[in-house]
């Protein structure tokens, strides 16, 4: 049977079938229901499956299809892969215990194996298992840095640093080597180690949110408040809005309270290795990669917030939205995540259209910070989705009467509501607002085509009209929508020829 299904693959390839198997490219129209018949016929609408994201379904074909042909090697290789992207670690593991009798060099068994191993205390089995998994500079890479944290639950500091510095040379990995060394330094007790590979990363700009916060940890945690502090505060000033992690750090370090280190055991330390690389992969494009490496670091770390939020983050582009509030239903409460990714699971009912259960979510999340802009900005967001204008209208209004001082920034909250006005035909508070955002913000294409085109609707301020137009065209001249407002504007107003050459 195994032969049979290898000669149908090869025929499939010459035939150019195997393009609708890559991720992302099945066609809409596939009819996932029908259940096949064959064992050609479960592989095909596992992989189908599996290109459409329902891991699910996948899981369930290729079941079906190793129950034709258990000893099919392609078959596990697939079913294994969607396991570890489902995180469904029992499946997984039977799965790669025998497809390692019958692939022994696959690199993500070797991978997973020794992940396992880790797990339960079996460091050599371990080492060895991640070893052998290193392949391609990305695995390698990955092999050298868990490699390290293996050796540091055995309290082998000095092996550890040997083996990062076996990637020194190469450049693209010089980040993460620097940062684990930080790390492990910093596990190991060796201050000054850990503060020298800290100041080097800061120094050579290498200032991302893990980075800063391991670095603040590590310089309150032995009682350098200052050096704490002003590394959270300048990350903040380079953001267009703090972290929740950082304003978190900021008040427990001015209420006195002494942090941890970021990264105390070599179990945490290892999930930051699969954390970072995924997340690093799915920024580069490789999110089925990505991915993967977040379940193994969920794997190692079940609660691992910032894994979880990165994981929830793929399922929403992946338009999984409902699978994406499940895996943020699993951010620990206490964490300062969760108040943020409770906006981010009100967004994804509304996607799949309980709008209602939305709305009550962002309001009980108003209830408990009245304050917070981003929560009521959710809410007249949806609501003017929803075209539920004089409600969206209220929220926007909220906003307004409490900002304070008015700066530029704020143009989108006039906007909005304007807009909301404009379609509640009350034109007066349309324009003001709508005014008061090109006068706060005057290269908005948005703001400018919106009103703009609204006056020469109404065949007023033409003259400005068409200029405030013009300029949306100019800024964003490749927007569709911008530039068919210019040539119905041009109609209107009976410029026939010019109209045609934007329309």
């Amino acid at each position: 049977m195994r032969n049979g299904l290898s000669r149908r693959l090869v025929m499939c390839a010459a035939l150019g079938l195997c393009l609708v198997w890559r991720p992302g490219a099945a066609p809409a129209q596939t009819n996932l229901s029908a259940e096949p018949a064959s064992l050609f016929g479960s592989y095909l609408a596992g992989r189908l499956a599996r290109g459409h994201h329902d891991l699910a379904k996948a899981s369930r074909y290729y079941g079906r299809a190793l129950e034709r042909d258990p000893d099919n090697t392609a078959l596990l290789t697939q079913a294994f892969q969607t396991e570890i992207l489902r995180g469904n670690w029992d499946r997984a593991g039977k799965l790669a215990d025998l497809l390692f009798l019958k692939e022994p060099n696959d690199r993500l068994v070797r991978m997973f194996l020794g992940l396992r191993a880790f797990k339960s205390g079996n460091f050599a089995a371990a080492d060895s298992q991640l070893e052998a998994a290193a392949f391609s500079p990305i695995g390698e890479l990955t092999a050298a840095l868990a490699r390290a944290w293996i050796k540091v639950a055995d309290s082998n500091f000095d092996t550890a640093f040997a083996r990062l510095d076996k990637m020194k040379d190469a450049d693209w990995a010089r980040f993460y080597i620097t940062y684990h060394r930080a790390l492990i330094a910093d596990v190991a007790g060796d201050t000054r180690k850990a503060r020298g590979s800290y100041d080097r990363l800061v120094r050579e700009g290498m200032r991302t949110l893990r980075v800063v916060m391991a670095y603040a940890q590590h310089a309150a945690h032995h009682g350098d408040l200052k050096l704490a502090k002003n590394v959270l505060e300048r990350l903040n000033r380079r953001s267009p809005s703090p972290h929740p992690l950082v304003v978190s750090l900021l008040q427990d370090l001015k209420g006195g309270k002494k942090p941890d280190i970021l990264i105390a055991t070599a179990n945490d330390g290892l999930a930051e290795v699969f954390y970072g690389l995924g997340h690093t992969l799915i920024g580069e494009g490789n999110v089925e990669v990505g991915a993967i490496y977040l379940q193994l670091a969920l794997y190692l770390k079940p609660r691992f917030p910032l894994a979880l939020v990165a994981l929830g983050n793929v399922y929403e582009v992946q338009k999984r939205y409902a699978d994406a509030n499940d895996v943020y239903q699993l951010i620990p409460a206490a964490s300062p995540l969760h108040f943020s990714v409770q906006i981010s699971r009100a967004f994804n009912l509304n996607h799949i259209n309980r709008v209602e259960e939305a709305k009550t979510l962002l309001e009980d999340l108003h209830k408990q910070r009245p304050r917070e802009v981003k929560v009521l900005d959710a809410l007249g967001f949806i609501m003017r989705g929803r075209k539920r204008y004089a409600e969206a209208a209220v929220y926007y209004s909220k906003i307004i009467s409490q900002l304070g001082r008015v700066e530029p920034k704020h143009w989108s909250y006039f906007y909005s509501r304007g807009v909301c006005y404009e379609r509640l035909k009350l034109w007066p508070k349309a324009e003001a607002d709508l005014v008061k955002a090109v006068e706060l913000s005057p290269e908005q294409p948005a703001v400018l085509n919106y009103l703009g085109y609204s006056w020469v609707d109404q065949k007023r301020n033409l003259t400005k009209a068409m200029a405030y137009i013009s300029k949306a065209v100019q800024l964003r001249p490749d927007d569709g929508y911008i530039v068919d407002s210019l040539g119905w504007a041009h109609y209107r107003l009976g410029n026939f020829k010019d109209a045609v050459k934007h329309l």
